[in-house]
Order: C-alpha cells, then structure tokens, then sequence
C-alpha cells in the first residue's frame, strides 16, 4: 500500500474520532490516577501471594461464629462478611492471618463514580457503550496506520527506533512518542474493543456451549484437600456453608473456574470452568484499567496522556502541510518559469513559494504546482524542480507518477532545467529521487542542464542560498541571497537584556553589542540572532559570537539601516525581544585537525565566540580584514594576542585595505597558498564569514590554488563539508 493510502487514512481516522478519543482519554487519565491512588491504601498485608486457604480458614472460623461471604478484590484486599461473637454485623477488610479488622470498604467517590460512567457509555447507556467499542476500535486502526507510517518513515522494522530527524517540535514527538506508546495504546484499544464486543455479547453462542462441556464431576478417590493447595491470592469469592452439614460445601470462585468443595475433607466434589471468553473479559478488564498494577496504571496513564498530544501534534503537522498550499496568479499555459515541487511534509514547497513570489515580484511570469501534476508547458524556457525524498530513495507522494509523466509528455522546445534537492544527511539515500531525477531530464533530448544538482541537508536555508546566488547570477534574475526570507518567521520570540554596547565615531562605524539571554537559551557562536526593529514582520539577522556565556554582535552602522540604527540607540539595561535561530551548519569543528577562519568586517564576530570556545585547543588560524586600524581593530589584536597564550588561537593574521601596505584577505591567501592547500589535503575546514564579495574572491583564489596544484576543486572539499560560509 502507498504511503498517501496510510496517511489520509490515519488521518480520516483521527479526524472522526478525535472528540471521542479527547473525552475518553481525558477520563482515562483521571481512572489511572485512581487505580494508582487504591495501591496507597494499607489494607494488603505482607507475603499475601503465599498464604493458603488452610491456614487462614480456621483462622477466620475461630474468630467469627458466622461468616457468610469472603471476597478478595483486585487490590488484594479481604473483604468478609460476616457476625462477631457479640452479633455484630462484620463487613470489613481484614487481615487473613489475623482475622481482625482494618477498615471498612469505601464507595468510590461521586466524582470518580461520574467519571467511569461517562468513560464507559458517554451517560448514553447502551447507544454510548456501542460508540465507545467503535471509537476504540478505529484507535486500533489509527495505531496500526500509524505504526505502518513510522516504518515507512524508519525505512523498515529494523530502524524502528532509530534516529529521527528532528524537522519540527511536532513532527518529531509525534513519531518519538508514538513508538514508545505503541504497544500500551494497541492493548488499550484492544480490550476496549473485546470489552465492547463481550457487553454485547458477541460471544454468547461459544460461551454457551463451552460451559456445557466444562462442568464435570469430581473424582471421587481424591483424597487432597483443596484448601492446603489453594493460594488466597487465587481466589476471588467464598461462599461458606450454612452449617456444619458435610452435604453443605463450600462454593470458591478461582479466577479460571469455580468449585463446591467438601467442609470436612476438602475434596473438590464439582468443578466448572469459566468459558474462555469470560476469562479474556478480565484479563481485557485488569489490562484496560490497570487496577491489579501501579505501574501499568501509570504506564496507562502517560499513553492517554500522548494520545492527546497525539491529536494536537497531529493536527497542527497537518496544518502546517496545508499552510504550504500551492496558489499561483498566472496559468500553466502563459509561464515561462515551471516550478515543480516533490514535497512529502511542506517544506520543499515553502522555499519553492519564496522563490515563485520573488520572481513574479521582477514581472516574470511563473506558475508552481507538483511533480505529478508535470504536463506540456507550451511557453516555459525554465523548469526548476524542488523535490524531498522519501525512503529508500523513493519519491515523496506527490512525486510518485513524474518519471512515468516525463515519458509522456514531450514537450516541442528546450527547456533549461535545474534540480535542488532536499534531505538529511542522516539518511544513507541523501537525496537520492532528485539525482533520479536529474538523471530522467538529462536524458530528454528537449531539456538542457543550467545547472547541476544541488543539495540542501535538514531544511538550511543557508545552503538554499547556495544555489539561489548560483541561479542568479547565471539568470541575472536577482532574488534575495538573505536566508530569513526562507526561513519561518520564529514564533515565541524571547527578552534579551543589553548589557553593553561601544560608542560609534567619526572614524569608527562599528560597534559591539553584548546582550544576555535567558537561562534556558542555548546557543552557539555561528548562530544567529533574529531582530525585529519595527516590531512588525520585518527580519534582520546577526552572527552571534558567544562570549563569556552572552551574546555578543559586531553590527555596522549604515545610514537609515532598519536593524543597525535600532541595535545603536540601544543602552545597557534596555530589553529587547528576539529569535536565537539555530545554525548548526556553522558551527566550529569539534573532531579536526585544523581550522582556517576567513572574515571580514562584522563577519569576525562568530569566530571571536569560537576562538574563546575553543576549549580542545584545536590548531586554528584567524585572518581577517579591516579597512583600516581602529580602536575596535585593536581591540580584536588584543583580544587573539591573549587566546594565542592561551593556546586556543594559532595565528592572527590582519589585512588592512586602507594603511600604507594596502593588503586585502585575498593577498594573505595566496601568501599562505601552502598551509590553505595542505589544510584541505589533510582533512581540515575553511569557515568564511562576511560579505558575498568577499566570499566569491576567497573560493575563486582557492579553487585557482587547487587547480594549480592538481588537487580536487574546491567544490570538491565543500562537497566534503571542509568549505563552510555564512555570507551577506
């Protein structure tokens, strides 16, 4: 079955039954608290499961002139019923070795009362317990579609506990959390299911005629006594004879069989077996409500605890799918831009909107839709495909029919395509059906490749705008090289402190901010700090570099800059609320040999943090490049002159583009062309920070370097993961 067929079905499921399964889960919660509340009370005396009717019999008869009735409940708590030596009437817990009284039984409170019978039958007698059985049944659907969705998702029942990657708070929990509450929500919804069933009784005909076969005769030479077999923690009733008459028997209630059993020889004279289907009722019954076990009702508890979670995580991961909706202005038809999307959750279809919205913005015409949606586009010059994968190197759902569709469909002019990919790397089938992809289109003769296939690991926005500045340039279509504007808006934004902050001059537009977080936050230098200035949707990211456990920024000034003019009215003691958004594929190395860090301007500040964090003395070298000295310049020069003594920092090396030797980072590369080379040959990683110029002139001299020395490109090593930049 496919993987659309398990989803819509889970999710039908959980739509018709999510108000039943709110309210009897709801109540579930409340009766597991109880169960748990009964094992508190001290009516179960000690090394109970070892005492024997033999022993407690006498006992009981000793004490009590007439007893009537003797019943052990699911606490293991003994109930007699019975007169004193003073004609008292006796209705109490007892100690079986004793015979004395410790309590009377209590009447379940009238709210817990309430709660059970609306867990039962919604209050709707016979009409609610048939809608309970139903609602219990489709949970059972529910958990097996759920479970077939998580080994489609794991890649097999091998995988079912390993790793998952984590895309969004609701995603993750609702598959973490599913596959530790499986099982205890299976059996929940099982025995409700027999329960239900047996309440009607389904089973009524073979309960009938399993009876008749079991009621048997006991042998007549058996000369055991019962009473010195039988355990009391087997039993669930007594009834004691009358008199003393040996035609009087007791009748015992075992909890597979009931038996009359002689007073004098305690030989069993009948015996009848429960039917099988009434010993299944209570096993169903101790099972669904945990009242023979603390810790199963506990366990219970916590699984009607995520079964709610479930219905709210459920819902908003199908919310946020539906947020990602595709609308278009212009028709298929009259585009020139085709862009296609394979998208299994959304999130390929959010970065493909963002770029849809800003090519129409530039007055090009431009129409999205899915894979399997792919037709005869009569006007389009350029086909950009945006596809996820699923499994083992399967296409996501709506992306199922397009290898079959391409075949069909030949279009009557060339098209230029390009493929982005996007995946986890903690997958072996890394975007495996965009290569597929790539590979189909490369081999029809109407389309021609723009550019080659690019990756983007766990949704980074970052690395998206890899291929948006490489789409750019070769289009002249300018889109934003910003990865804000592809990333969501945070939510929950969080009060951030200014701590301090450096004065600005005449000859220094530069300052330093250091503001600290609350307690909770962590972060990393790398990261990035979310700023909105206007307090509206408008989004101004900065490197973060984390000093001495706060967040310090180096923020240039510009003329009327939304972000930079707001961070510089700040002063010490202001409160500012913003967004720490994680950006793990900039953080430093923690298992290489050596590390470059490559910056210029306010792109020193993450790796001023990194430099500090550097607690593994791990061999790095900072070059960095300035327009002229500065007393912020200087401070930097102090600042590396300490943590090379503290052997955190290998070298600093400063160019400076507006003093006498006029050197730019680019002239300190080619300089030190031996270390950059011998670096990347040993395994080692560059990091760049700063402008987009910047950033293109560094890897040009690099990738010049390489082919000089007949290595591999420096496409290569940024394959490879030994080439990070964050660049503006």
């Amino acid at each position: 079955m496919t993987l659309s067929f398990w989803r819509y079905t889970h999710l039908a499921l959980a739509l018709f039954s999510s108000l039943f399964l709110i309210l009897a889960s709801a109540t579930g919660i409340i009766l597991a608290v109880d169960a748990m509340q009964e094992k508190t009370l001290p009516y179960r005396i000690e090394h109970f499961d070892k005492i024997t009717l033999g022993e407690t019999l006498p006992i009981l008869k000793k004490a009590y002139p007439e007893i009537t009735e003797l019943s052990v409940d699911h606490n293991q708590f003994v109930t007699l019923q019975a007169i004193d030596e003073e004609g008292n009437d006796v209705n109490a817990y007892i100690d079986a070795k004793t015979g004395k009284t410790l309590g009377k039984p209590v009447k379940k409170s009238e709210f817990i009362q309430w709660v059970t019978g609306f867990h039962r039958s919604l209050f709707l007698h016979e009409t609610g317990r048939f809608f309970v059985g139903v609602i219990s049944f489709l949970l059972v659907l529910i958990a097996i579609s759920g479970f077939a969705l998580v080994l489609n998702r794991q890649k097999g029942i091998r995988n079912f506990f390993s790793k998952v990657v984590k895309e969004y708070f609701s995603q993750y929990y609702h598959v973490v959390l599913g596959r530790l509450a499986l099982i205890p929500i299976l059996i929940i919804a099982l025995t409700g299911t027999y329960l239900s069933l047996e309440r009607f009784n389904f089973f009524m005909g073979k309960e009938k005629k399993q009876k008749e076969k079991t009621e048997i005769a006991a042998p007549k030479g058996k000369t055991v006594s019962v009473f010195t077999t039988t355990l009391l923690s087997d039993v669930k009733k007594i009834e004691f004879p009358f008199t003393d008459d040996p035609e009087e028997y007791f009748i015992i209630q075992l909890n597979d069989r009931e038996i009359e059993v002689n007073q004098v020889t305690g030989a069993v004279v009948t015996e009848k077996r429960s039917a099988m289907t009434a010993q299944l009722a209570d096993l169903s019954l101790n099972l669904h409500t945990g009242k023979t076990n603390a810790i199963w009702a506990f366990i219970l508890a916590i699984a009607s605890i995520n079964i709610l979670f479930f219905i709210y995580s459920g819902f908003s991961i199908t919310l946020k799918r539906r947020a990602s909706r595709i609308k278009n202005k212009y028709k298929a038809g009259e585009s020139k831009f085709i862009l296609l999307v394979g998208s299994e959750n959304g999130s390929s279809l959010r970065f493909a909107n963002a770029v849809l919205k800003q090519l129409i913005a530039h007055g090009e015409k431009a129409f999205i839709t899915e894979l399997n949606s792919f037709t005869v586009f009569p006007k389009a010059e350029h086909l950009i495909v945006f596809s996820s994968t699923h499994g083992l190197g399967d296409a996501p759902s709506n992306g199922n029919k397009f290898i079959s569709l391409l075949k069909k469909h030949i279009p009557q002019q060339k098209i230029n395509y390009a493929v982005v990919g996007f995946g986890s790397k903690s997958y072996p089938d890394f975007c495996g059906f965009a290569f597929e992809i790539d590979k189909q289109l490369e081999n029809q003769h109407w389309a021609e490749r723009f550019l080659d296939v690019q990756t983007v690991n766990d949704k980074s926005a970052s690395e998206f705008v890899e291929w948006v500045k490489l789409w750019s340039t070769k289009t002249e279509i300018p889109l934003s090289t910003t990865p804000s504007l592809y990333n969501h808006v945070p939510k929950g934004l969080q009060k951030i402190m200014v701590l301090d902050k450096t004065l600005v001059s005449e000859n220094e537009q530069t300052f330093i901010l250091t503001l600290r977080a609350n307690l909770k936050s962590r972060f990393n230098s790398g990261d990035l700090l979310a700023v909105y200035p206007a307090n509206d949707t408008r989004e101004r990211l900065y490197s973060i570099g984390k000093h001495t456990g706060n967040i310090q920024l180096v923020v240039k000034l510009h003329p009327h800059g939304l972000g930079s003019e707001f961070l510089n009215s700040l002063v010490p003691g202001n409160v500012i609320k913003a967004g720490i958004i994680n950006n793990k594929a900039f953080h430093f190395p923690k298992k290489v040999s050596q590390v470059a860090l490559i910056s210029n301007g306010t792109g020193i500040a993450p790796f001023l943090g990194m430099i500090e964090q550097n607690k593994a003395k791990i061999e790095t070298h900072l070059y960095a490049g300035f327009r002229m000295e500065t007393e912020t310049v200087s401070g930097y020069k102090k600042f590396t002159t300490e943590m090379i003594q503290k052997q955190k920092l290998q070298s600093f090396h400063l160019a400076l583009s507006r003093e006498k030797e006029h050197f730019y980072v680019m002239d300190l590369i080619k300089r030190d062309a031996d270390f950059f080379i011998h670096l990347l040959q040993q395994g080692g990683i560059i990091m760049i920070c700063g402008s987009l110029a910047m950033q293109k002139d560094v890897e040009a001299i690099l990738d010049k370097l390489c082919t000089e020395r007949k290595t591999n490109s420096i496409a290569h090593y940024r394959e490879n993961g030994q080439l990070l930049t964050d660049c503006y």
